[in-house]
């Protein structure tokens, strides 16, 4: 299909405002062609109203019915086969390989969602039965389930234009759970946004899905964003990218009227803590990999190590300068956007006129446009724990590896971190045993915490959770990945005395759906 730059309000294009701007592929640092016209306050107004008319209609749609339509949304974007992925890199920079492989983690993640709502048991039916002879007080019939919240307002992700954005796993989430999503898209990939909406459109057409169970809105900036979570009409809003751009969008859901969640995934350095032990065996090695981990996608991805603690010692020093080695030789990456490599710059020049702090590597050779600077950097424990500045994230090819003076400051450390998405264990056959201490420390202060291994790289599967304590996320109890992140869009709800076959199929004495229900406290699929 031919990209149009247009907004997709439900089945409809539509292109009213006066704002146009165009993406930038960062590898040939130009603009790419295509301009795209922003949404107006009027088109953001019909794509909510259009929303809240599909929602009384989708809210109670099967979930056979909702597989069938997520199943086709992941057809439709393969059918765009090698146009989505050609556009994918155009605005990006990022390789053939990095773009189907982030294709094919869209797709799964559809499909996963796709036979969760077929079988059903994810609304967590519990049924106590009346109980009319009780005394002192007779017990009423009572039965929960989970419903859906409400339209859902999802913001695209600069890093990922597919598996995080149009139709990632926010979307995917939200309209198995029976939600209509309006994404508002990110500027840096409006063309493949359009893409994937388009897929989405004609998936809901095929499926014969309410008009308006979705939507695509560009901007350039930050009005339309703030308009639609603003909207009273939206029920929730599902965010990934900074701090800055979270906690504004939360500060304004909950200054509404009526406040709505935000499910806001905001960032990490991702400590990771190298035992002694361990350090002294494998360091060669450990600086390798940790070398690829810290380069990997030019450290674009939310769980980079930006972050290594360990204890002062003649084998720490010689990790850092095999890191910092180690971690020059890898020819630098192109990253995402001027704005991204500028700001990276700009708050890796920050941390590294810190008072303390110490350049162990730097890539020195020319790089082309965009390119970034891979780097390494140290400092002291007690500096480290002095300035905040240095316990923020630098978004990009940058990891700080902190030198303890002995455990009770590695725990310290450790305990004065904001909340991260990830932490990391480095240890040697049974040290760790010697150190559960700073093990618990980490597990209070991440949502992931891995042994022997690198953060990077996130399993799309039920027991993954991508989240963690503030500003990793704005609700640590919630994952951002998974079949499991369908909570976020829901909320619980009970019927109490209701006839049976006026209740929904789900709750109803004969079991239709053949869930797995709580019957007065035992699980199984068992009719009443």
């Amino acid at each position: 299909m031919m990209i149009t730059g247009k907004n997709l309000i439900g089945n409809q294009l539509s292109a009213q405002g006066d704002v146009k701007f165009t993406t930038f592929n960062p590898l040939l640092n130009k603009s790419n062609d295509t301009p795209f016209t922003e949404a107006t306050l009027s088109e953001v107004n019909q794509a909510v109203n259009l929303a809240q008319k599909a929602f009384e209609t989708y809210q109670n749609i099967s979930g056979v019915k909702k597989s069938k339509f997520l199943n086709t949304i992941a057809d439709e974007i393969l059918a765009l086969d090698d146009e989505l992925i050609q556009t994918y890199c155009s605005e990006t920079g990022l390789p053939e390989g990095r773009a189907k492989g982030e294709r094919a983690r869209t797709v799964g993640q559809l499909r996963a969602f796709a036979q969760l709502v077929e079988e059903g048991s994810w609304v967590d039916a519990s049924i106590d039965t009346a109980q009319p002879d009780r005394e002192p007080m007779a017990k009423p019939d009572l039965r929960k389930m989970n419903i859906p919240l409400g339209p859902v307002v999802v913001f695209g992700a600069s890093n990922f234009p597919l598996a995080y954005s149009t139709a990632g796993g926010d979307t995917a989430a939200a309209l198995a759970a029976g939600c209509p999503v309006i994404v508002k898209s990110h500027p840096m990939h409006a063309g493949t946004g359009e893409l994937v909406a388009s897929a989405i459109i004609k998936a809901a057409e095929k499926s014969e899905m309410p008009n308006g169970v979705f939507s695509n809105l560009n901007s350039s900036g930050i009005t339309v964003g703030e308009q639609l979570v603003k909207h009273p009409g939206v029920k929730a809003v599902g965010f990934t990218g900074s701090i800055k751009g979270g906690r504004a969008l939360f500060n304004l859901a909950a200054n509404r009227e009526e406040p709505i969640p935000v499910f806001a995934e905001m960032g990490s350095v991702n400590p990771v803590v190298i035992l002694p032990k361990a350090l002294e065996v494998r360091h060669q090695d450990l600086a390798k990999t940790y070398a690829g981990s810290i380069t990997l996608g030019t450290g674009q991805f939310c769980t980079n190590p930006g972050l290594i603690l360990g204890i002062k010692g003649a084998t720490l020093t010689t990790f850092v300068d095999e890191l910092a080695k180690e971690t020059v030789k890898i020819n630098p990456g192109c990253m995402l956007h001027p704005n991204i490599i500028s700001a990276y710059r700009r708050k890796k020049d920050d941390a590294l006129s810190q008072p303390g702090i110490q350049m162990i590597g730097d890539y020195a050779d020319g790089v082309k446009y965009n390119f970034a600077r891979q780097t390494i950097a140290t400092v002291d424990g007690a500096t480290f724990l002095k300035n905040s500045i240095l316990h923020e994230e630098v978004f990009g090819p940058y990891s700080l590896v902190v030198q303890c003076e002995n455990e009770k400051e590695l725990k310290e450390v450790i305990n004065h971190l904001e909340g991260q998405l990830t932490g990391t264990i480095i240890a040697d056959n049974d040290e760790t045993i010697n150190y559960l201490a700073v093990v618990e420390a980490l597990k209070n202060r991440v949502g992931r915490l891995i042994f022997n291994g690198v953060p990077t790289g996130v399993e799309v599967c039920p027991s993954m959770v991508h989240g963690g304590p503030y500003p990793a996320s704005t609700d640590s109890r919630f994952t951002a990945v998974g079949i499991h992140s369908i909570k976020r869009w829901v909320r619980p709800f009970s019927y109490q005395d209701w006839p049976n076959d006026l209740l929904p199929k789900a709750l109803q004495n004969e079991n239709p759906l053949n869930l797995i229900r709580e019957v007065n406290g035992t699980l199984g699929r068992q009719k009443i």
